[in-house]
């Protein structure tokens, strides 16, 4: 976990002495569709992860020069915990916070009315299930859905286009992926089971932001 402020502290650093023009702050929502992973116990199998949820948040960045940016970001993420096997399924109120910094290269110069990007960076992600604890788990020989809170280094790439829609005023449609490996703590597998790789968060996002 310290590791991953610190990767946050070091791309926000290396932006910062550039910044000067042009700063950008927004906010916006969307909805994001999870992937899901197979859970494994002998000869019993799964699947589980996260239901696909509403994102809202907000962003502060900034043109570096005419092709380049940067931005610091916040998600919130709706994203209740499920696991399923055959034809039962149990779910487990959850969320999660993404903060992270994006680089973002421009097709386009600064203060070009449409603005096409592509986005690349990396921070962190804080599991929640905020259920209350069932006595007894339907699947829990698989796996046990938990009221704990877990942080896991992030991955984020996507892009998206910004409109210039009035003066300092812009529209943007973007789309980003948040990969994380599996929270194994909030998704705790059983004694026997596996549980293993990367989940994908899928986020279509709209937002408007203020140019000045």
């Amino acid at each position: 976990m310290r590791s991953s402020y610190v990767i946050c502290a070091a791309l926000a650093a290396a932006a910062l002495p550039a910044a000067g023009q042009n700063w950008e702050v927004g906010a916006g929502g969307g909805f994001g569709f999870y992937s899901n992973k197979t859970v494994t116990a002998g000869s019993l199998s799964g699947q589980t992860g996260f239901e696909n949820g509403f994102a809202a948040g907000g962003w502060l960045g900034n043109d570096i020069s005419e092709h380049f940016g940067g931005e610091f970001r916040y998600t919130y993420r709706k994203n209740d915990l499920k696991l399923s096997s055959g034809a039962t399924k149990v779910t487990f109120s959850g969320d999660s916070h993404i903060i992270h910094y994006d680089f973002l290269l421009y097709a386009t110069r600064r203060g070009a009315k449409v603005r096409p990007f592509a986005a690349i960076g990396g921070g962190i992600k804080v599991f929640r299930g905020t259920g209350a604890t069932q006595a007894v788990q339907p699947l829990s020989n698989l796996a046990l859905l938990s009221p704990v809170t877990e942080t896991k280094g992030l991955g984020s790439v996507g892009g998206g286009v910004k409109f210039q829609i009035a003066p300092g005023v812009v529209l943007r449609v973007e789309v980003r992926d948040f990969i994380t490996p599996f929270p194994k703590q909030v998704i705790a597998p059983s004694i026997g089971a596996k549980i293993s790789g990367i989940i994908h968060d899928i986020v279509p996002l709209v937002g408007i932001a203020a140019v000045f």
